[in-house]
């Protein structure tokens, strides 16, 4: 860098600044060093053969300026300060309606640490601004070229080294955004084109302070904003005062220091890509203009400039990371939240851009096509005054180079403030709005308010030495004589103005912008003819049963409620679960307010199938995936993709999962998705999956390997325990036909020895299902807790294990609900009530869902009406019936099996006849024949077993009355193959 120089154009502005340093500071020091060196900076920035146009983003006064010099200079070439891997996109900004942003997104990071993906980096865009305007000329007017020169998003992301404290922070802020709106960037990080603020808090609160201003948007709308958008502030003022603010805060604020080597590192790198442009092209730099922001724009590095010092900067190679370029839209609000502006400063900017407009006449620049825009004339070519011949008198003439700028900087800082008149029917159009607003949001507003407003607007402007009132002012007095003590609706006055001022303009993304999975998502879903992009919820109606093509639309529809946020695709009537479809469904749709998500859909595939099969592989085989989830990947695939290929796939993995896992923490998901899936397979399918068998016989060994030390785990919760013995006790019939043994879980409970009350209880209730503890035994085992006085305290935890033990042994209800019963009943109040709460409460926290069974069966078990519960008497106390008594055989019919033949001979004679019994009644006085009789009768038959038992036995000749066991020890041969028989049975 140069020192002070005391002739050329700044001369006079140097000699002025040294005497008033001298004054002030009574001699040379820092003061005299930083006032020069800030003239330095501007007739740097002015002397450099390269125009420089210093920006601030979303400056109306800017935009103006920029839209007047283009038309002026009309350059060849515009060289932005923007990330260079993004210009292919804006040409895509004529399909959308500003604001949008323009978005760099990684899904997968290649390069970077991996917590931090997704990486996003987004660029906002509004008409007023001056790097819009900069981009409809060069993409609209015929010969320029739009050169983008700033570091790409990848770089963004190598040299921010604050960006892992930005996120950190963003994910420890909890407090919700106050509207929806300005979270339409989500969590990317923001490039703002014209950054200009102080990064020094002193300066910026003395600024505020003496300004009389609230915060820094105001004090730019009334310091810069307004001198800077008269229509008597020419190019050469703008460009040089926009030049002193950017060195005035460069000088005094450096700030952090981490930062300013970025922000260095970036000028390096613009201007590298510069000078490289100019070197392969032979553009002439005066047919050049850059636009950067104006804190850029007198950079102090040695690469400055078109003659600036070349080959001392290495531009880093980008990492492996593969970056997804889009558009998403934006909103004013988003923009004030992301880049900290006061809220309202972005619309009020929009109004006072269409105000500065209409004051100074000048034509700004859009894309041909651009939506929610007029139509602008037609663009004529560019005519460059240095290379344009003029025809004077038959001789051609060209006309003379730009000459170098006067100093404008001496009569701007010695000018006085320009002082508008009070605009009595702008202001008073502002009164009449607000109370009109007011009184539909709620507030008791009146004509008087009105005035009451318009007074205290004035008064206001004259305390803070402003003759017109700015917005800010009458914010400020609306909010003073409205709200007064409370806000009835869901908006306060600050608020009302904001979108009185202009409102949060929402940007939305043209459908031929839009990438590929967007606009087929879209296509797909024609059918239900809505207007999908517009903004707001809608109500779609689908009748399969009558319009067979709205399936379709009904599996895009689920789809998207699995992959978008929640709202964007929200079902009314109609749920799909496995093994069941409805005819019928109601959605309530938002795709256009969720735009930005339906977009970054776009950037992970090219149809949402191909998508949700991602998500689902990379939830299935991420490091923190557990059975439970690989189990729901497996219903999502089977639910939404109808894929049996991926569902086997996840299936399998979920084998190796479950192998490894040494917790019981996932045991009730994995029961309750095992078990939806077994049941759909079941009744879908004609033979269940391999892998599901292999599942449940590997579950089957794994959790009756897990079972005693659950049951001994203090963390392992009751409702887990007890998921793991529903697990085992209603897959035992399936896993013991794939080769499991019983005698493994008789073992594992064998082995359980249980100290918590609850665990102990879902023990007992484990032993009676098993058939090694008795009911009787079970019903003994709970008195006796209820007659130990030690132990009723903990009786309430007793009950939630048996509550618990509902779900692997259902058929314990009765026994339950005899528990409880018991308890009501025999405990005196004293007791009962102390330690009632704690029963409620440990049945409503660890048993809610298993309530409605006990609740049943209570149902079943109680009387039904009132009158009848004194005379009550309940089923575990009624006196067991005594024993039958064998009544002796008697002859006759005293035998109820022998007195209903007699009684009934033609049904008898019926039956005879159908099987071709011919032999007649016996007569009545001859007994029926018992066992022995009936061998004798038929020794044909005898004889047949006897030769497939293989005895060779002797009938008996004489004594047909033997008994049994005189038959077997006559024919012991026999008694025994019987016996061996029965045995191997």
């Amino acid at each position: 860098m140069s020192g002070p120089q005391e002739s050329g154009t700044f001369a006079a502005l140097r000699g002025q600044l040294q005497e008033a340093a001298a004054t002030f500071a009574g001699g040379p020091d820092a003061l005299e060093g930083i006032l020069l060196g800030m003239v330095d900076d501007v007739d740097r920035a002015v002397r450099e053969p390269l125009e420089i146009f210093p920006v601030c983003h979303h400056s109306p006064a800017s935009a103006t300026a920029m839209a007047r010099r283009l038309r002026e200079k009309q350059p060849k070439v515009v060289y932005l300060e923007l990330c260079e891997d993004m210009a292919p996109l804006l040409t895509e900004l004529r399909n959308c309606r500003l604001p949008v942003a323009v978005q760099a997104f990684a899904g997968d990071v290649d390069g970077f640490p991996r917590d931090w993906a997704p990486l996003s980096v987004v660029a906002p865009i509004t008409e007023a601004s001056a790097e819009y305007q900069a981009i409809a000329y060069a993409l609209d007017t015929p010969g320029v070229e739009l050169v983008l020169v700033d570091r790409s998003a990848d770089h963004v992301f190598q040299w921010d080294t604050g960006g892992e404290q930005a996120r950190e922070a963003a994910a420890e802020d909890t407090d919700p955004p106050a509207e929806a709106e300005a979270a339409l960037h989500g969590e990317a990080v923001g490039v703002e084109l014209g950054d200009l603020r102080p990064r020094f808090a002193e300066l910026e609160e003395h600024l505020l302070r003496h300004g009389r201003v609230r915060h820094w948007s105001e004090w730019w709308h009334q310091y810069v904003e307004v001198p800077l958008g008269d229509s008597a502030a020419d190019h050469d003022t703008y460009r040089q005062v926009m030049l002193l603010v950017g060195s005035l805060f460069r000088r005094l604020a450096p700030g952090d220091g981490a930062r300013v080597r970025v922000d260095e590192d970036r000028e390096r790198y613009m201007w590298t890509r510069m000078r490289e442009h100019m070197t392969a092209t032979g553009t002439d730099p005066a047919d050049c203009l850059y636009v950067c922001g104006a804190f850029h724009a007198v950079s102090r590095v040695e690469e400055f400039g078109v003659h600036g010092a070349a080959e001392t900067f290495t531009i880093s190679p980008r990492t492996a990371t593969t970056w997804q370029y889009g558009l998403i839209p934006s909103s004013h609000a988003a923009i004030e939240a992301q880049f900290g502006l006061a809220a309202g400063s972005v619309s009020i900017a929009s109004t006072e851009w269409a105000k500065s407009l209409k004051r100074t006449r000048v034509q700004p620049y859009r894309l041909a096509g651009q939506a929610g825009t007029k139509k602008s004339p037609a663009t004529k070519a560019p005519a460059k005054k240095a290379s344009a011949a003029k025809t004077q008198g038959g001789q051609v003439t060209v006309p003379a180079p730009e000459s170098a700028a006067a100093d404008r900087l001496s009569g701007f800082l010695r000018r006085p403030p320009v002082l508008d008149g009070l605009d009595e029917t702008e202001l008073l159009g502002w009164s009449v709005d607000i109370v009109r607003a007011a009184r539909r949001n709620g507030y008791l507003a009146s004509t008087a308010d009105a005035i009451a407003v318009f007074e205290t607007s004035v008064l206001l402007a004259g305390m803070r030495d402003r003759a017109k009132p700015t917005p800010y002012d009458f914010q400020d007095a609306a909010v003073t004589c409205i709200e007064k003590d409370a806000v009835p609706g869901r908006r306060d006055v600050r608020r009302l103005v904001e979108i009185m001022m202009g409102g949060d303009r929402i940007g939305q993304v043209g459908y031929e912008a839009l990438p590929p999975l967007a606009r087929d998502v879209h296509d797909r879903l024609t059918p239900l003819g809505l207007k999908l992009q517009q903004r707001g919820v809608q109500r779609a109606l689908l009748d399969m049963a009558s319009r067979s093509e709205l399936q379709a639309c009904s599996d895009v529809l689920w789809m998207l409620r699995r992959l978008m946020p929640h709202g964007a695709a929200r079902p009314i009537m109609g749920e799909r679960r496995l093994g069941e479809r409805s005819i019928q469904e109601s959605w309530d749709l938002a795709l256009g307010t969720h735009q930005r998500a339906l977009i970054e859909l776009g950037y992970e595939g090219v149809s949402i199938e191909q998508v949700l099969e991602q998500r689902l592989r990379r939830d299935a085989y991420g490091p923190q995936a557990t059975t439970a989830t690989v189990l729901a990947a497996v219903e999502d695939a089977t639910l939404y993709l109808r894929s049996r290929r991926l569902a086997d796939e996840l299936g399998t993995h979920a084998l190796k999962v479950l192998a490894t896992e040494r917790s019981v923490d996932g045991a009730p998901e994995v029961l309750r998705r095992v078990r939806g899936l077994l049941a759909y397979y079941r009744t879908s399918e004609p033979v269940l999956p391999q892998w599901i068998e292999s599942f449940v016989k590997t579950g089957y060994a794994h959790y009756c390997t897990l079972l005693p030390v659950a049951f001994r785990d203090e963390d392992a919760t009751v409702g887990q325990v007890a998921a793991m013995l529903g697990f085992l006790f209603s897959m035992e019939s399936l896993a013991l036909s794939l080769g499991c043994d019983r005698a493994q879980l008789e073992l594992a409970v064998a082995q359980s020895h249980p100290e918590e009350p609850s665990k102990t209880a879902l023990l007992w209730a484990a032993q009676v299902q098993l058939g090694t503890l008795s009911r009787a035994e079970l019903r003994g085992r709970c008195d006796a807790l209820l007659d130990n006085p030690l132990v009723v305290p903990a009786y309430p935890r007793y009950l939630s294990g048996f509550v618990h033990a509902l779900e692997p042994v259902p058929g314990l209800a009765d026994v339950v609900v005899e528990a409880v019963s018991n308890a009501f009943g025999r405990l005196p109040d004293a007791v009962l009530l102390p330690w009632l709460p704690l029963l409620i409460t440990t049945m409503r926290s660890g048993a809610a869902e298993l309530a409605p069974l006990l609740i049943r069966e209570a149902g079943r078990i109680f009387p039904g009406r009132l009158a009848a519960l004194d005379a009550w008497i309940p089923p575990w106390r009624t006196p067991p019936a005594p024993p039958a008594t064998r009544r002796t055989r008697s002859s006759g019919h005293d035998r109820q099996g022998a007195a209903l033949l007699p009684a009934h001979p033609a049904t008898c004679d019926a039956v005879a006849e159908l099987l071709g019994c011919t032999q007649g009644w016996t007569p009545a006085d001859v007994p029926p024949p018992s066992g022995i009789r009936l061998l004798t009768a038929h020794p044909a038959t005898c004889d047949a077993v006897a030769d497939l038992l293989g005895c060779d036995g002797i009938w008996a000749a004489s004594d047909t009355s033997a008994s049994g066991a005189a038959l077997t020890s006559r024919h012991p041969a026999t008694a025994k193959a019987l016996e061996s028989l029965l045995t191997n049975a």
